[in-house]
């Protein structure tokens, strides 16, 4: 095979895994015009079409299906191939690619980045933040970062968090304007703000007490799609919200935000490390899991195959 020839496939399968020219350019380094003309050039020696391509969605025709299928495995060989080698380096090289909800992205990524990076300079991150119960597979992702409630059963975790409370919280401002609810049950009669997620699920709100766990229907003139908007709109008074606890915590320390029914609250939310397999894990990923146990101070706990 030919450079050229290669270069046009490795373009295709990735930007059926990216979803779109504009993530898979940006992967693959090159200009997305460059990418569409790649593609092109592809289906034109083919001879047939292998994407259906419109202004706003990409899919497989039944051509694209039959070549992906082939040529996938061909790049996952090569690809250990090239991994392998890492075992004879003395530091780890290579791209870690992790697909990351928006809390822990903030809460755990984000004070991590610097000092992993200068620890391992020959490593590169590929962070896609994203609300999607991301397909690690599909999405060619080595390990995400989400809340433990909504990780597949047959993924391997590290925990990557301490246990954290959701809570209900509102503005002093809006709290002199209201009563502030005595049980989850009195915030029917409150301006609530909900959150949607990229299933367009709403959030059910859910509170416990003394092993009695009730899910509260609320109500209130704004949904949003993005934590920090909501944030920001109990901050500004237009209702009460529910979130993370450490999400919070310099909001509530500096009393923009008042915690409400914590005694409803038990501390039982996590976020972890997921990946698929604990057998050819990437040299950049067995990096990361143990650098993010050192400086989480993780230990083994019997919790749904949890790797420690």
């Amino acid at each position: 095979m030919r450079g050229a020839e290669f270069a046009e496939l490795k373009a295709f399968m990735t930007v059926v895994e990216r979803g779109n020219f504009a993530r898979a350019a940006a992967t693959l380094d090159m200009a997305a015009s460059t990418l569409s003309q790649t593609i092109r050039a592809l289906e034109a020696r083919l001879g047939v079409r292998l994407l259906h391509r419109t202004t706003r969605s990409l899919s497989l025709t039944e051509a694209g299906e039959r070549l992906l299928a082939r040529i996938r495995p061909a790049f996952d060989a090569l690809g250990a191939a090239v991994e392998s080698i890492n075992d004879f380096r003395d530091t780890p090289m290579g791209t870690l690619r992790l697909s990351v909800s928006t809390i822990p992205a903030q809460l755990i990524l984000a004070p991590l980045l610097k000092e992993f990076l200068a620890q391992y300079p020959a490593i590169h991150m590929d962070i896609t933040v994203d609300n999607m119960s991301s397909e690690l597979a599909m999405g060619r992702y080595d390990a995400g970062i989400r809340y433990g409630r909504r990780i597949a059963q047959d993924m391997l975790l590290v925990r990557a968090s301490p246990p954290s409370r959701i809570i209900a919280m509102a503005s002093p401002e809006y709290l002199t304007l209201h009563p502030q609810p005595k049980t989850p049950q009195e915030l029917q009669h409150h301006a609530c703000i909900r959150y949607r997620l990229a299933n367009q699920q709403v959030v059910p709100w859910e509170f416990e007490r003394h092993k009695k766990k009730i899910e509260i229907a609320v109500n209130g003139p704004l949904i949003v799609n993005d934590v920090d908007l909501m944030i920001k709109a109990a901050i500004a008074g237009v209702g009460i919200g529910y979130a993370v606890e450490a999400y919070i915590a310099e909001d509530i320390r500096v009393g923009r935000l008042v915690p409400m029914l914590t005694d409803w609250s038990p501390p039982y939310h996590s976020y972890y490390l997921y990946y698929a397999s604990r057998h050819q894990l990437s040299a950049p990923l067995r990096a990361f899991i143990q650098f993010l146990r050192a400086h989480r101070g993780i230990t083994a706990e019997a919790y749904r195959g949890v790797d420690s």
